[in-house]
């Protein structure tokens, strides 16, 4: 139960410094898929071993290979999780249906977390940032710093200032997202201050999508194609989405069958 909070405690950290972030979406024919959202924050493992004698406490100077099934963990140690507080044990709850992979190394200078889950239907990927909002408001859990900066992620979602929505027909895709409340969203942007502004000013988002049949057309520009046009990604900077999450609304039209 500690190891994992401690481990949850170190990805927490890692979305409050320079990451690149990716949403990657795989669909199939029938419009049932998986969505994955991966922070690489390998550039952070030089300043990790520069931490010193800390990081044997943690664990952070060993390797970790490591998945996490939210669902098995909540079977695994409900007596433990219930043992929290309500607040808590909601967040957690709410991460059942994902799973987490994250690799650490040293050695190779790798940091990666990757948050995944599958879905029936494409309505339903919002719900990954309702995930996204649980996991990066575990602050205090098992371990995580109560005095930690707010992360950018934690007002993305239900009961958040910005509101992302997904729909799929078979034939044309579509991501839209909205500020739901000005004021709650600059009340965020602002709690993030000029530091992680700065530690954000290099991190990048990058939409990598999976799509069963050849793109037609991307409502963007500056998109990017495999080779067959079944994989469109997309880049933009991660402090200009935050600020502006319309900059990720584009529609995605596939060839016919």
């Amino acid at each position: 139960m500690n190891r994992f909070f401690t481990l949850l405690a170190c990805a927490l950290t890692m979305t409050l410094t320079s990451c690149q972030f990716s949403e990657n979406i795989y669909i199939n024919e029938d419009g049932s898929g998986r969505m994955e959202f991966s922070m690489d924050a390998s550039e952070m493992m030089e300043m990790v071993g520069q931490m010193g004698e800390g990081n044997s406490e943690n664990g952070m100077d060993k390797a970790v290979d490591s998945t996490i099934v939210f669902k098995d963990f909540l079977e695994e140690k409900k007596d433990s999780i219930a043992t929290l507080p309500i607040e808590d044990q909601q967040k957690i709850k709410a991460l059942e249906d994902f799973k987490m992979h994250m690799v650490m190394n040293p050695e190779t200078k790798k940091m990666v977390f990757d948050l995944n889950t599958e879905f029936k239907d494409a309505n339903e990927l919002q719900d990954m940032f309702k995930a996204m909002n649980s996991f990066s408001n575990l602050q205090g859990t098992g371990g995580a710093e109560q005095n930690t900066p707010s992360s950018p992620f934690s007002n993305i979602g239900e009961g958040g200032s910005t509101d992302v929505q997904y729909s799929f027909d078979g034939h044309v895709f579509k991501r839209s997202a909205k500020i739901v409340d000005q004021e709650l969203h600059q009340q965020a942007m602002d709690s993030l201050g000029e530091q992680s502004a700065m530690m954000f000013g290099s991190s990048k988002y990058k939409i990598n999508y999976h799509f069963p049949r050849a793109v037609k057309s991307f409502s963007k520009e500056g998109a990017m194609y495999s080779e067959d046009r079944k994989t469109v990604t997309f880049e933009v900077g991660f402090m200009d989405v935050l600020k502006d999450p319309e900059l990720l609304d584009f529609e995605v039209v596939l060839e016919d069958k």
